[in-house]
């Protein structure tokens, strides 16, 4: 049996393992191993297991993640998320769907200091669904808001998405999240407009707001709102103004987020064990997930069948707007199965490079993949995000009525990718900035 063939007979039995729900980085291992073992033999497969799990997980950059994780964990147990969104409801509450916007709004805000979109749908579940139907908001749209709001960061920084994404690619993470804020602030200006069009098409969707708030209310949200921009802004200067890498960045952001909070009372040592216990569950996982995907990486290489299927494509000689639809169309495929990060791990070894050879910038095209992987956490059948806020609602929604608002979410998403195909300075005018 040729080394090809023993590459596509491991990516058959991935897939395959991935199906039974196995978890993402024991698939991955478990198959990189077997295949690097039956083209090398033990000794080759079981050394460079070790050498790989030391230059896998003793990469700097990868502190960024739970620094990251650590700053959301802090901002939401000191209770930051809960002002912003009380700060977003008294803003809007004139506005067709305000709630919902405030919802949205709100998520966004805090999905860019966690970076974590599971993490802010289940908050936001808990926080804001509740209100909506209290308010008499119809079901598929108050869950489908607050399943669509946890997706928006994948975009901002300081997108986890984006961080694992620069490592495996070797890009410029800082050319990464400049490249990110445009289309990502373009995708909650579309939500935005995407509920008012709706809500003003049929106000039974979502009742108008009546102000039961005071003056002294909004300036008292808006006191305690501050933070979240404080953060932004010290994440946002810290790297692109060269004064700190994204893992110091990560950093100062957390240990920022901590000392407003018991500056204002709002911290305790349970809260701030809690955080930490909170950002250490994540980040371990996706450490692993990154561990199998360098394991699996070895293992294609060896095999040879990266070479092959650019060997194949190269051959069809496609120009790069038609690899990138291609690529597209297996992303999606892929995303009624699998789940986004496994997905993104899965194609990079394939598609970064193709990409350098048909002269795609490698910055560009990760930001089409992380967009694309967004939409397997929306659309059926898999949709985490609809199964998360499921989970926090029990019996009192059917995944049905999620998914029959996330479908105008999947519309938009599709309209916002189809523009960051079309036009190629939507995200990466900022990073030529930067490259002058």
């Amino acid at each position: 049996m040729s080394n090809l063939e023993i590459g596509l007979i491991g990516i058959g039995a991935l897939f395959a393992l991935l199906a039974i729900r196995l978890p993402i980085a024991v698939g991955l291992i478990l198959i990189s191993v077997a295949g690097v073992l039956a083209i090398r033999g033990p000794r080759a497969a079981f050394g460079s297991m070790a050498t790989l799990s030391f230059d896998a997980s003793a990469n700097w950059t990868l502190s960024a993640i739970p620094m990251f994780f650590l700053m959301g964990a802090l901002a939401f147990n000191s209770g930051m998320t809960s002002a912003v969104y009380r700060l977003c409801r008294m803003v809007f509450w004139r506005v067709p769907g305000g709630l919902a916007i405030a919802s949205n709004l709100a998520g966004a805000a805090f999905g860019a200091v966690s970076g974590s979109s599971l993490a802010v749908t289940a908050v936001m579940a808990k926080i804001a669904i509740p209100e909506m139907l209290q308010r008499g908001y119809q079901k598929s749209l108050a869950t489908s808001v607050v399943a669509a709001c946890g997706t928006i960061d994948a975009l901002i920084p300081p997108s986890i998405a984006i961080i694992i994404y620069g490592i495996e690619s070797e890009a410029s993470i800082t050319e990464l999240f400049l490249a990110g804020l445009t289309p990502g602030l373009l995708t909650l200006v579309i939500y935005v407009a995407l509920i008012v069009l709706r809500c003003w098409w049929n106000p039974e969707l979502a009742p108008r707001e009546q102000r039961d708030f005071t003056s002294a209310d909004l300036r008292e949200a808006a006191w305690q709102s501050w933070p979240f921009l404080a953060l932004f802004f010290a994440v946002f200067f810290g790297m692109y103004s060269g004064i700190a890498t994204p893992t110091e960045a990560g950093a100062i952001s957390a240990a920022l987020t901590l000392a407003i909070a018991l500056l204002r009372g709002q911290m305790t040592w349970r809260r701030v064990w809690d955080s930490l216990v909170e950002s250490c569950v994540p980040t371990t996982s996706i450490f692993f997930i990154i561990l199998g995907a360098a394991f699996f990486s070895r293992f294609m290489s060896i095999s040879g069948v990266p070479q092959f299927v650019a060997e194949s494509i190269q051959a069809f000689s496609p120009s790069p707007l038609v690899f990138i639809l291609m690529m597209s169309a297996v992303i999606l495929l892929m995303g009624m199965f699998l789940e986004g990060l496994a997905i993104m791990l899965i194609v990079l070894p394939f598609v970064l490079p193709i990409c350098r050879q048909l002269g795609i910038d490698i910055v560009w095209v990760g930001l089409i993949i992380i967009k694309l992987v967004v939409l397997s956490l929306l659309h059926p059948p898999l949709g985490l995000q609809a199964f998360v806020v499921k989970t926090i609602m029990g019996d009192t929604v059917t995944l049905a009525e999620i998914y029959k608002g996330l479908l105008w979410f999947v519309a938009a998403e599709f309209l916002i990718i189809g523009l960051m195909i079309a036009f190629l300075e939507l995200s990466m005018w900022l990073p030529h900035l930067l490259r002058q």
